[in-house]
């Protein structure tokens, strides 16, 4: 329903004019996204579930989240759509293809200016080994989370690295022994409001 004449003349002026400000903010699907989306208590429980599995049907959500499925569509689609779900991944057991190494890097820049800063991301983005990037406090400025199946593709990846970015300082490397947990979900209390 959009705000015409009419319905402008039975609201209070103050309150109209606010009305008419914000209008087209909800027009624009993006500027909507933007704004920080209300999760109930049915989205938290949905997210732990999928999280857990995403190859679950909406039927068998349904199951377990007070809702029907196609209800249960509806706000996965939402999810998806207003970028809280950004995609879904499989999570390969390391053992079944070839055991790869995982290399836990902390990285430090010479000057952290915006630009500098923006040409590193971007080449970290890049990488298909870089698994994960945290820009963070304290000595480093990255830590890095790199998988490569030896050390040999790992030294190259580093020495391509500084050479095409010459703000890097220095950089330090923890080689992972064993894996003993590895999580991409994140915990959400489903009791909040």
């Amino acid at each position: 329903m959009g705000l015409n004449g009419e319905h402008l003349r039975k609201m209070p002026r103050a309150f109209a004019a606010d009305c008419l400000s914000i209008a087209p903010f909800f027009r624009n699907r993006r500027l909507r996204r933007a704004l920080k989306m209300k999760l109930d208590r049915f989205d938290r429980q949905l997210l732990n579930l999928i999280q857990e599995n995403a190859e679950r049907t909406a039927d068998q959500l349904a199951e377990q989240v007070a809702l029907s499925a196609s209800a249960i569509q509806r706000r996965l689609r939402r999810l998806r759509e207003d970028g809280v779900i950004t995609r879904y991944a499989a999570v390969v057991e390391p053992k079944h293809v070839g055991r790869p190494n995982f290399f836990i890097v902390a990285l430090k820049v010479e000057r952290e200016r915006p630009e500098l800063l923006a040409q590193l991301r971007k080449w970290l983005a890049a990488q298909e080994y870089v698994q994960e990037v945290f820009y963070v406090t304290g000595e480093a400025d990255f830590i890095l989370v790199i998988t490569a199946p030896d050390t040999e593709t790992y030294d190259a990846l580093m020495g391509r690295m500084v050479t095409e970015n010459p703000n890097i300082a220095r950089f330090t490397t923890n080689v992972a022994l064993s894996l003993v947990k590895r999580s991409l979900a994140i915990p959400i209390p489903v009791d909040e409001d």
